[in-house]
């Protein structure tokens, strides 16, 4: 099941359980600041428990069945960062190919340990280094809305699948289904984002982790304070009610993931179909779940 590459590596250095090559990841639809940036983040936020990776994988694939998913699966994890997807989906897929453009593929290489049916590749979606339409499921997890021109880099995705196999995507939502007092609450917290993005590295994962303390924990108390008298209807409106059952750990992380980027880009649920369909998927289905949005297309 495992392909070779359709072109030999630049090189091939030694990780801490396997072997990994390291292919180009230049291109003109990269901003490698923000591959740094992210590389930095997923170096510190490595560590996820197997508990936390499965529980919050039912949030992201309760759209992913056995008919797209099981043990003659070809998989491909495009932008893994720390490979908690690829650590979940390899106990479903036969084989999975996890690439990453930045530092954050050696972090993987951590978490996944001596899992064997998993190979990892530095690269980015310009370089991804297998034949086109190689593999019958493909996904890329809170990447592509990172990427300057997000419905090309899906178009470089989607070649990579076989005709019949599946592509899943989560992209941010531009709140269009929320109202005017959480779109504010968004602008004032993008607003502290564009200062704090520009910071250096140690002094901007300092502030996320303060920003966690003084902007998401009140917020997610208040949501959890709700839901323990019983207003779990009124809990789920409020902000950042995802993170209701969601560990200190995530939060931070999260934190990092939102306040530390410099670019990122939000869609409509019809946006997010149009852009599917737009690479020659079909039968695109948009979870009515958080997060908001995860999709998954059929290719023809």
């Amino acid at each position: 099941m495992k392909k070779d590459y359709n072109q030999p590596p630049l090189k091939t250095v030694q990780g801490t359980h396997r072997e990994i090559a390291l292919f180009s990841t230049k291109g003109e639809n990269i901003n490698e600041e923000v591959v740094q940036s992210f590389g930095d983040e997923w170096v510190k936020f490595h560590d996820f428990s197997d508990e936390t990776i499965h529980r919050i994988a039912q949030e992201y694939f309760d759209i992913v069945d056995d008919s797209i998913v099981n043990k003659q699966t070809y998989a491909l994890d495009i932008g893994c960062g720390t490979g908690r997807w690829t650590k979940y989906l390899t106990q479903k897929v036969g084989f999975m190919e996890a690439i990453d453009p930045s530092h954050a593929i050696f972090a993987a290489d951590k978490l996944l340990g001596n899992i064997d049916n998993v190979r990892l590749t530095q690269a980015s979606v310009e370089t991804i280094p297998f034949e086109d339409e190689t593999f019958d499921f493909a996904m890329s997890v809170g990447v592509l809305h990172h990427i300057p021109d997000t419905q090309q880099a899906m178009k470089d995705c989607v070649r990579k699948v076989k005709k019949g196999g599946h592509f899943y995507c989560y992209l941010y939502h531009n709140l269009e289904t929320r109202g005017w007092w959480f779109k504010t609450l968004f602008w004032l917290s993008d607003q502290i984002r564009k200062v704090v993005c520009r910071l250096p590295a140690g002094l901007k994962r300092v502030v996320c982790d303060i920003l966690a303390v003084l902007i998401y924990m009140p917020l997610v108390l208040w949501v959890r304070f709700l839901v323990l008298i019983g207003l779990r209807k009124v809990a789920k409106k409020m902000p950042l009610a995802a993170y209701n059952d969601k560990s200190f750990f995530v939060i931070r992380n999260d934190a990092l993931d939102k306040f530390g980027t410099k670019l990122e880009q939000r869609f409509s649920k019809a946006q997010v179909i149009q852009m599917m369909e737009n690479c020659g998927l079909k039968d695109v289905k948009v979870s009515p779940r958080s997060p908001f949005y995860h999709a998954i297309g059929r290719k023809v």
